[in-house]
């Protein structure tokens, strides 16, 4: 934590002394010097992790910028957001390091001093003659419009924290946009009918979260007024409400109708139902037996109501191995059962001191059949070159384990998660009086104010599996004979991998629905019935294995990740591997033995390569880069030691670049991870519509 959190309690002192006297001596000595010295570690780890912008202006504005300097642009009036400095630790609510009465007056603060600000900024701008828009200080954001020859001007001002242009809002969604779904000749069906789009319709989707407010705008069939979401209650309480507020925004990610916000909230695949399966509470708790009902009833009514897809943004600490979690269980069964299941990482990809932490996905999400998802910041701009994993993003290896006959642990340490999305910040529904817009208002965004209109943002990886979801929901409309398996391949090996992350970190990359579903188009039908090394394709796959996606080149990875390594090559697409088939694990491709990972022939073709271990990738093939970590080193079985906790183990991981949690670490505040996930990196993000 930095010295913000130190300046706030003392202006906050200062403001409520009475009232907080009582308080300081109700605290005992001890109580007041171990607060104090948690106060100055937290200062003192956040000032070597905080994230630091590289610029204040948005590249494409700084190009515009550049061009005018150099005789390239004339100048003309330009349309900005403009970030304001923030002077609390708004994003930074490190667990009992402030009460909850502290909280909200730090809201109440920064929500006083983005208008202060705003009223400075109004003579900055006049003195460049520009002129404030609107300022929403509830965001800390400002829209502004001044003459381009004045931008590098204006960052001077000292409540200036970042300039983006006012990037035009049309009939799309920023989640679309960068994830290549509106790229011509895919959302369209690349087809001549002008009335038929890929939106995954009469595909049903099973969403087990906290429910859904259904009447929500967002949740209305594309061109009707009739509502795409059915309700079913798994905790007990007969309620089917979102209380909590999460499922709501999860639900609307994945499925949001394009007419709210001229199409900006749109979701990945606006054209499925909904069935929404409540297992949490108004607390957000619920248990995984709720989880388990659900998934029963998803795999009982899959037939009936074409459920083809399961998302679970949730997850528990893991202890099992997921040979033995009941959760991975339940999972695996829907997987066999013909239903592909997405799952979130986890947020627990930093402790509460800023350190990295590595071994934090949550389970289901360790099971080898379903789609992790791990959470991409995209910064609010639909081109990818500035896009980062976001720092609170689960990272592998996984942790559950078995217990070996001489007592000592023996962990799984898979490779996950499978894929990254988009998960920073994003805006979707708001449920109304729930428990997150209630302490959290903050979230809420935008100009609209009728209770079934309002949108909110929330930041995790439970915000990008709905995008994999929705990402799935396509691959099955285009070819509804793809097994669980082959959707799975198609997403990793038409995915970009992200320059600089390595495979626990992003699994196959930045998921990349332009290229799926060209690949999706070229399977054949009923793929499950082919042999090994079979014909796959009805057509050549594309020459140049790359999208364009706001307006730059995306490579794909052409590759899929395994257990412990990575296979590649064309002929994952180009022939049938038996490791596609129902009943089995994509990970069966490849077989840990006398400290080898090696290839099943059995499940694989010999046109597909193996890379062993995770990679830091390059950022173009899936393959390319240097070892992060070998496939010994997670797949081995050395002799048992005694860890540092005192837990004998057999287990060859050691990460270099942070902390690996294992059994006998103490992860940290739960509390406060999932507040800075909820509240997400606090940089440029997604931004309402006008």
């Amino acid at each position: 934590m930095n010295m913000n959190i130190r300046k706030f309690k003392k202006l906050l002192a200062a403001l409520t002394l009475p009232s907080l006297l009582l308080q300081v001596f109700a605290f005992t000595a001890t109580a007041q010097l171990g607060k104090q010295r948690k106060l100055e570690v937290m200062e003192q780890a956040n000032q070597e992790t905080t994230l630091v912008a590289k610029s204040k202006i948005a590249p494409d504005l700084e190009q515009k910028a550049d061009d005018l300097l150099y005789g390239r642009q004339s100048d003309e009036m330009q349309r900005v957001i403009i970030q304001l400095k923030s002077e609390t630790p708004l994003n930074e609510l490190y667990g009992n390091a402030m009460s909850s009465a502290e909280r909200k007056q730090m809201f109440a603060l920064e929500v006083s001093s983005n208008k202060e600000k705003a009223g400075i900024l109004v003579s900055d701008l006049s003195r460049v003659n520009g002129i404030l828009r609107k300022s929403y200080n509830n965001l800390g954001l400002i829209s502004a419009e001044l003459p381009l020859s004045q931008i590098r001007e204006l960052l001077q001002s000292d409540n200036v924290a970042y300039i983006s242009p006012d990037r035009q809002v049309e009939g799309l969604g920023h989640v679309g946009k960068t994830v290549g779904l509106y790229n011509t000749g895919i959302f369209d069906r690349g087809d001549t009918n002008t009335t038929t789009w890929l939106a995954g319709s009469g595909i049903g989707v099973a969403v087990i979260d906290s429910g859904a407010y259904g009447i929500h705008d967002l949740f209305k069939k594309s061109g009707t007024e009739a509502f795409k979401v059915t309700a079913y209650d798994f905790t007990g309480q007969n309620n089917t409400s979102d209380q909590f507020g999460h499922g709501s925004h999860v639900a609307s990610v994945l499925s949001g109708d394009a007419r709210l916000g001229s199409g900006a909230y749109e979701g990945a695949a606006n054209g499925v139902s909904i069935y929404s399966l409540k297992v949490l509470n108004s607390l957000g708790a619920g248990s995984s037996t709720n989880v388990i009902a659900a998934i029963d009833w998803a795999i009982a009514n899959k037939s009936a109501k074409n459920i083809r897809v399961i998302n679970m943004s949730l997850g528990t600490p893991v202890k099992d191995s997921y040979i033995n979690d009941p959760l991975c269980q339940a999972a695996r069964r829907a997987v066999n059962a013909g239903i592909v299941v997405v799952a979130s990482a986890g947020n627990y990809g930093k402790d509460w001191l800023g350190n990295e932490m590595y071994g934090g996905i949550n389970s289901p999400g360790i099971e080898p059949s379903v789609i992790t998802v791990g959470a991409v910041n995209t910064y609010g701009t639909d081109y990818r070159s500035d896009d980062t994993i976001a720092t609170y993003s689960s990272r592998g290896p996984t942790r559950g384990y078995v217990t070996l006959s001489n007592g000592a642990r023996k962990y799984d340490n898979l490779i996950k998660p499978d894929i990254v999305a988009p998960g920073n910040k994003l805006i979707a529904a708001a449920s109304p009086n729930s428990t997150l817009v209630t302490f959290f208002p903050q979230l809420k965004t935008g100009s609209l104010h009728d209770a079934d209109e309002q949108v909110m943002y929330l930041s995790g990886t439970s915000m990008a599996a709905p995008v994999i979801a929705g990402a799935a929901a396509l691959l099955i409309d285009t070819n509804p004979t793809l097994t669980p398996n082959m959707v799975k391949a198609i997403l990793m090996y038409s995915a970009q991998p992200l320059k600089g992350y390595n495979t626990l970190e992003q699994g196959a990359g930045m998921v990349n629905f332009d290229g799926a579903v060209r690949v999706a188009r070229l399977v054949k039908q009923n793929p499950g019935t082919l042999a090994n090394g079979a014909a796959l394709l009805t057509a050549s796959l594309p020459t140049n294995k790359t999208s364009v996606i706001g307006g730059e080149t995306v490579y794909w990875g052409k590759g899929v990740v395994t257990n412990y390594g990575i296979l590649y090559g064309d002929e994952l697409m180009t022939k049938w591997q038996a490791m596609y088939a129902n009943g089995v694990l994509v990970g069966d491709g490849t077989t840990y033995t006398n400290n080898i990972l090696s290839k099943v022939a059995s499940k694989t073709t010999a046109g597909v390569s193996l890379y062993q271990g995770a990679i830091t990738n390059n950022g173009v093939l899936v393959s390319d880069g240097t070892t992060f970590l070998s496939s010994i080193a997670m797949a081995g079985s050395p002799a048992p030691f005694v860890n540092s906790q005192g837990v004998l183990v057999t287990d060859g991981v050691l990460i270099s670049d942070g902390v690996l949690i294992g059994d006998g670490v103490l992860v940290g505040d739960s509390v406060a991870m999932a507040t800075q996930a909820l509240l997400g990196d606090n940089t440029a993000c997604m931004l309402p519509a006008p």
